[in-house]
């Protein structure tokens, strides 16, 4: 499954069985704003799911947004339960690497989070994500009620007016509703909140410098 075929996604009767009784530990709490990283959440808070190729810078960028209560790292869009990262990079699960983002939705909208999301990565790339290439890169907006849903399509097709005003490709992005209980799996602990434990560390986000348009609802 490496090389070109890492970029095919994997069907359910060829992922990897995983393991249904064993979940991955999570810390007690968030590295950088000591958060917790498991519900239940405060009260008048969201939760949203974005994939945006490696997960580390990803996650960064939520937590630097104000408004965001807790960020974790983890993976979903795939078929097998409580994978690890190696079996996730094996392209042998479905999964691709996503950031779980707890907002308070009275001081942050989706909407704004949106804008972190599209203009922080290129959404047209594919199964991968600059040098990362990989079906656990591609890009991904799992959504958790209605009207994320209806947000996220609204704000998607105006994204896609501007990309293609600068050249860019069709938008490639995931889009879905996604049941985080079941359908989202923490990865392990040292990935969570990986650049603030490792500052230089490694992170290959590039945008495509496209401006994306906010306020949809107002």
């Amino acid at each position: 499954m490496f090389g070109s075929k890492k970029t095919q996604m994997v069907t359910p009767a060829e992922a990897l069985p995983g393991r249904t009784d064993q979940r991955m530990p999570v810390p007690a709490a968030h590295y950088v704003n000591g958060a917790p990283l498991i519900g239940p959440w405060p009260e008048g808070h969201e939760v949203a799911v974005f994939g945006m190729g490696c997960f580390w810078g990803a996650e960064r960028k939520f937590w630097q947004t104000p408004g965001v209560y807790s960020t974790a790292v983890g993976y979903a869009g795939g078929y097998t339960p409580n994978p690890t990262y190696e079996e996730t990079c094996s392209a042998l699960t479905g999964h691709t690497e996503v950031v779980l983002v707890v907002f308070d939705s009275a001081q942050v909208s989706y909407e704004q989070l949106l804008k972190v999301f599209w203009e922080g990565h290129d959404p047209t790339q594919g199964m991968r994500q600059g040098n990362d290439v990989g079906t656990q890169y591609r890009s991904a907006a799992y959504t958790t009620t209605s009207e994320q849903a209806a947000t996220l399509a609204a704000s998607r097709d105006l994204f896609q007016e501007r990309l293609t005003a600068a050249r860019f490709g069709a938008i490639t992005t995931e889009i879905r509703p996604i049941d985080v209980a079941t359908e989202f799996f923490y990865a392990e602990p040292y990935h969570q909140q990986y650049l603030g434990k490792n500052p230089n560390g490694y992170c290959g986000l590039g945008g495509t410098g496209v401006s994306c348009p906010i306020g949809l609802s107002a």
